[in-house]
């Protein structure tokens, strides 16, 4: 007889999941602090949202829309969707983990790409599946490599474009040779973050297939260029049949009221988010040429953030060079938990907090 546990015991395999870490908050020195390290929009929220955020704390005691009935209507205007495909999440970071569960379970395989986002792993255990990994090509998605993993047991694939945290991207026709591949009984999940970002022609999110194929969805998040982070607000758009599933598992009431406010204000600012974008492609630029310059790698970045490669020389470190920026104020984002131990990824801040860390890197290599 197997001796009872002296408390609750979560199921098998839950303690095995490393949890997610989440980008430094806070500097160790007394500097003046530039945080780097989350992706976060250096402009802020659009002042429409901010003011739409404040009129919806009016009636804190009312439930808010189960439904998003009215934010999933303003997405659909701007985008041109069909408001019935749309779900909405708490972060997309919940669609994610509501497709695992709905998707993914023991038995079954789903796959991402080496470098892809962290949660892609944590949702797949915690479904009871196997995450399985396909190697990338020169930091970028290889299609190739996903389609070799895939068998009969894989039920998902994870897709990042732009990834995160490489800031590569896989053109359109890559994405739709990748879906072309797939067997329809396997559910392409096209994560487009940072979609927002990229000026590339042969660059598509995931409307058109999202659309059109009956195994793909498309999500999007409200955290990164509509800088509402703190609201945790995403969305996706797929086949009705994929939709009503992951609706059947959905929280009644998980986007609450100021989060569905903002979000209605925000993607209706054309402008203030074309203000983001152009501040991201001059900036992006500029951090690049200047870490470039100091003798240090830069994967080529289409999002807003850049991915810094450092030597394994002593004193010159991914690692040093982490202590040493966040001392003086400029906290960035260690990725060893991507299998990256050599680089650091540095968000597209403001002016000030550019020019900064450009400097402080600029100190450090010279020690």
């Amino acid at each position: 007889m197997q001796p009872q546990s002296t408390h609750p015991q979560p199921r098998p395999g839950i303690l095995d999941i490393a949890p997610y870490v989440p980008g430094k908050t806070m500097a160790t020195g007394g500097a003046k602090l530039h945080k780097l390290s989350s992706n976060e929009s250096p402009l802020g929220a659009s002042p429409k949202a901010l003011a739409a955020y404040r009129e919806a704390g009016v009636d804190l005691e009312r439930y808010p829309d189960g439904s998003s009935a009215l934010l999933r209507a303003a997405i659909a205007e701007v985008h041109g969707l069909n408001a019935d495909r749309i779900i909405c999440g708490n972060g997309s970071d919940e669609i994610l983990e509501l497709v695992a569960r709905c998707y993914i379970g023991p038995g079954d395989e789903a796959i991402y790409s080496e470098y892809g986002f962290l949660v892609y792993k944590i949702a797949i255990l915690a479904a009871g599946g196997t995450p399985v990994v396909a190697p990338e090509r020169n930091l970028t998605t290889d299609v190739d490599a996903i389609l070799e993993r895939v068998t009969e047991r894989t039920k998902v694939v994870f897709l990042a474009n732009p990834n995160n945290p490489t800031g590569t991207y896989l053109p359109f026709d890559e994405v739709k040779r990748l879906q072309a591949g797939l067997p329809p009984h396997v559910l392409l999940v096209l994560d487009a973050a940072y979609a927002e970002y990229v000026r590339r022609n042969d660059y598509e999110a995931g409307v058109e297939l999202a659309a059109t194929a009956p195994n793909v969805i498309m999500t999007r998040t409200f955290s990164k260029i509509h800088g509402l982070a703190a609201l945790r607000l995403g969305w996706g758009y797929g086949p009705a049949h994929v939709i009503d599933a992951l609706n059947r598992v959905r929280g009644p009431f998980n986007i609450n009221t100021a989060a569905q406010a903002a979000g209605i204000a925000s993607i209706r600012d054309a402008s203030f988010l074309d203000l983001a974008i152009a501040h991201n492609e001059k900036w992006r630029g500029w951090v690049t040429e200047e870490i470039t310059a100091l003798g240090l790698t830069v994967t080529p970045s289409v999002g807003n953030f850049v991915l810094i490669h450092f030597p394994d020389t002593s004193g010159k470190t991914a690692a040093e060079a982490d202590s040493y920026l966040s001392a003086r104020g400029c906290v960035l984002r260690a990725v060893g938990a991507y299998g990256l131990p050599g680089a650091l990824r540095m968000s597209i801040g403001d002016e000030e907090a550019n020019r900064a860390t450009v400097a402080i890197l600029k100190e450090y290599l010279s020690a």
